[in-house]
């Protein structure tokens, strides 16, 4: 892939970062400066179920905003393309700190606070370790995804499963370990 456009504007593609459930996320490039590109896909899930697509986006984008979730900052939405660019976060996922062994206290603690603003606002987001990096000690939720809070699906119940190696974590290791 080379390029992609937002709204007439130019990306180079430099690579893949991930596939979710709504999109493909992509590290794009303009006048040296990094993003994210997001592209929507339209591929089944047999677990969710969508409707409006880059329409949630912005609106949990904003949702997550107003609560105050630390995040990257949304800069740009084409409807037409279905496409998002967002401020690029370096670092490593939490999955990547679980597997190589190098998750810390803090990071616990910091989505726990999160936790704390979110469910009052009756909000949970996607947990899973692959929708968080750590940058200079600080994580950041780099999904824009959120939902009604239900209890079945907060961290404390869902989330904490991924967040070290636990018989979950790890077969989810062994089934995506090709992809």
């Amino acid at each position: 892939m080379d390029n992609l456009s937002v709204n007439g504007k130019e990306y180079e593609i430099v690579k893949l970062l991930g596939k979710g459930k709504g999109g493909y996320s992509y590290l794009a490039r303009k006048d040296d400066k990094e993003y994210v590109l997001k592209q929507i896909h339209h591929e089944p899930c047999s677990y969710y179920q969508f409707g409006n697509k880059i329409k949630s986006e912005v609106d949990d984008y904003k949702r997550l905003s107003s609560i105050g979730i630390k995040m990257p900052v949304m800069l740009d939405v084409d409807i037409e393309n279905e496409r998002i660019l967002k401020e690029y976060i370096s670092g490593e996922t939490i999955y990547d700190l679980v597997l190589n062994d190098k998750m810390e206290d803090s990071y616990i603690q910091q989505v726990k606070a999160m936790c704390d603003l979110l469910y009052p606002a009756n909000t949970n987001i996607d947990y899973f370790p692959t929708n968080f990096v750590v940058h200079n000690g600080e994580i950041f939720y780099i999904d824009f995804e959120c939902n009604n809070y239900m209890e079945e699906w907060n961290f404390e119940n869902w989330g904490i499963k991924y967040w070290s190696k636990t018989a979950e974590f790890l077969q989810y290791v062994e089934e995506h370990r090709d992809t």
